[in-house]
């Protein structure tokens, strides 16, 4: 599926969410098959609006999907959810510094018309920063009903799948009283992505690639 570095150097993976368990949900899955067909990664993991007790639950969910990988940076931050767009001028300051010291073979990050403000401002700074890299935007599932058709489908064996679930129940407690945060809604949205690509164990992670050149 991905190659990354070139001459045996480490795949770059940069993983944008904004809120605590935003990547885990949109590409957790894929980001533990990277890791276990490919040791050789080098990750950067970034999350922008936490309050200290949802930051404690980011990295040690962090820790757990990139365990193995000796290379893995988890960077968490305290922007204000629901507020990002209005704090554009900073955010994209940060956008501009992570550029500077990373420069990614894949990217992860939200899906652009994803309806939950925070996402679609991650989603253009993305794009605005790392214009010709290779990006993948994930979905989050949600009350506003924003799912789309995506393009980019990433099968998963079973077994990922189900340490996905397992580990987003385990470290996002502090969600776990939303109707919406259950482990049959996780494994809802992968058969039916899984069902879309004929996925060999019928689960899969779906994202949106706008750009890609072969």
């Amino acid at each position: 599926m991905f190659e990354g570095g070139e001459g045996g150097a480490p795949a770059r993976i940069l993983a944008i969410g904004a809120h605590p368990d935003d990547i885990e949900i949109g590409c957790g899955g894929t980001i533990l098959r990277l890791v276990a067909q490919r040791r050789a990664l080098e990750v950067l993991w970034v999350v922008f609006a936490a309050t200290p007790e949802r930051a404690a639950e980011a990295r040690a969910s962090a820790g757990a999907f990139l365990d193995g990988i000796p290379a893995a940076r988890v960077i968490v931050r305290d922007y204000r959810d629901g507020f990002l767009p209005y704090l554009g001028a900073a955010l994209k300051d940060e956008f501009e510094a992570l550029k500077r010291e990373f420069s990614p073979d894949l990217v992860f990050t939200h899906y652009r018309e994803d309806r939950h403000q925070d996402h679609r401002l991650v989603s253009d700074l993305t794009w605005n920063t790392w214009r010709d890299h290779f990006i993948l935007e994930y979905e989050i599932p949600k009350y506003d009903g924003d799912f789309g058709s995506p393009n980019f489908f990433s099968p998963l064996p079973r077994a990922t799948l189900a340490r996905k679930v397992a580990l987003i129940l385990e470290h996002f407690r502090s969600q776990s009283e939303r109707q919406w945060f259950t482990r049959e809604l996780f494994e809802a949205v992968a058969r039916v992505r899984g069902m879309e690509c004929a996925a060999a164990d019928q689960v899969a992670e779906a994202f949106y690639a706008r750009k890609v050149v072969f």
